[in-house]
């Protein structure tokens, strides 16, 4: 899933919608063609995008640089939201002309309504739920055409914010927690239909644009989280249950760590909090020898989850004595008590107390603060991040030395937003992750 290129009202800061004047700068047309060579080495059975210009345009010139790429189709269902009443004029402009509007799309932009002319007359609508009805129609029309295929979508910033939540479950009023970057790459994993089990895979990668991670937006008044998982373990590629047994970096993981140590080199951190374990800690240690001034804290809270008795095991040995607990662990994780372990829940409140508790201690300033902790700890702070409780926790994936970043714009006390979700990049694999799919 991609979004359009820089157009010339993305420049201007103004309101784009179903306004289709605004046209691809000469910079959007660049980012169009370094995504359709980070897109090379994908076979695509189908092709899907907006008819909008800027999103046509962007889609064109991706397939230009794909081997045996099949015609864009064209659909409604992948046009951008309709802000009948604003389209064309500056944000500044709709600020001052329509304050209480303006004020619910920055706060409550679900309950945001306007006024949109039909063939029976005006009429007016919710035009961030309408946008969630459209995505829900897009995914049932293209998951029951290309089941088991892979399949790309080029649209824009709004609908592919509801594209992304309406496949993991989330509803409009999580519309503002996800940023989508001019040509940034998303990546989702249907196990079906749209409700049946859904990964993602990985959400708005922009290193192709030679920007390692998305961009502060202007007016940014918070920190800047780095949220990364630790290197591979040998246990993580044996697929044996680590949970809380003191495992080290195998020797990829530690060209994992410094690969990110790399690809972090040019942004500056103010911070670095680690969980205490062999794994993270010197995952944390690799990336900071590029920024030698940082002291490396660590927080106990953001230990793996405790497995209890089936820590050191194999999948197929813990199923022997534990099949149906295991078998739930895979499909409702929620419900399951680790055996002299942790259930979920007692990882979520631990983990998002660590968690609110460094965000807090940034106090309202503009600093970058690096996270180094584990699969299950990670996977906790995004569901948290994004109003989704435990039964949303296979949704995330976390790669080995994946990056996720996470930014607080209206300050530590403000909503987050999720930039960006399991850069795998810089570890030589594409768009793709490649990492270690192991136990955790």
């Amino acid at each position: 899933m991609v979004r359009h290129g820089i157009s010339g009202f993305n420049v201007q800061r103004r309101v784009q919608g179903h306004f289709d004047d605004s046209l691809l700068t000469d910079e959007g047309r660049e980012g169009a063609r370094k995504t359709g060579l980070a897109l090379q080495g994908l076979s695509f059975s189908a092709v899907y995008s907006s008819p909008l210009k800027r999103a046509r345009e962007t889609a064109e010139l991706i397939t230009a640089q794909l081997s045996d790429a099949p015609a864009v189709a064209y659909t409604d269902l992948l046009k951008e939201i309709n802000l009948s009443e604003w389209e064309g004029l500056l944000f500044d402009e709709v600020e001052q002309r329509f304050p209480e509007g303006y004020a619910l799309w920055r706060d409550r932009p679900h309950d945001l309504v306007m006024t949109r002319e039909t063939p029976n007359g005006p009429e007016q609508f919710y035009p961030v739920r309408s946008l969630y009805e459209q995505a829900r129609q897009l995914w049932n029309e293209v998951l029951a055409q290309h089941n088991g295929e892979t399949v790309l979508l080029v649209g824009h910033s709004g609908i592919n914010r509801a594209l992304i939540q309406t496949a993991i479950g989330l509803d409009a009023e999580n519309y503002p927690r996800f940023h989508q970057t001019n040509c940034g790459i998303s990546i989702l994993n249907f196990a079906g239909g749209l409700g049946d089990v859904v990964q993602m895979e990985s959400m708005n990668l922009t290193a192709h644009l030679d920007m390692p991670v998305p961009p502060v937006r202007s007016g940014h008044k918070g920190p800047r989280l780095l949220l990364v998982r630790h290197g591979e373990t040998n246990w993580n590629r044996d697929k044996r249950f680590q949970g809380q047994i003191d495992v080290p970096l195998n020797e990829q993981g530690r060209t994992q760590g410094e690969k990110a140590s790399f690809f972090l080199k040019s942004i500056p951190i103010d911070r670095a909090v680690t969980s205490p374990m062999l794994r993270p800690k010197e995952t944390a240690e690799l990336i900071l020898a590029a920024h030698p001034n940082v002291v490396l804290e660590e927080e106990d809270r953001l230990k793996e989850i405790s497995h209890g008795l089936w820590e050191g095991k194999l999948e197929a040995e813990i199923e022997v004595d534990y099949a149906t607990e295991l078998q739930q662990w895979k499909v409702a994780p929620e419900t399951v008590q680790m055996p002299e372990g942790e259930n979920l829940q007692d990882v979520w409140e631990r983990t998002i107390a660590a968690w609110d508790a460094i965000v807090a201690s940034a106090d309202g300033q503009p600093i970058t603060i690096l996270v180094v902790a584990h699969d299950a700890v990670n996977k906790a702070i995004l569901c948290h991040l994004v109003n989704a409780d435990p039964s949303k926790f296979w949704a995330f994936k976390q790669g080995n030395g994946a990056v996720s970043v996470i930014d607080y714009p209206q300050g530590a006390g403000g909503r987050p937003l999720v930039q960006a979700i399991n850069i795998t990049s810089h570890l030589g694999s594409g768009v793709l992750d490649r990492t270690a799919a192991g136990a955790l």
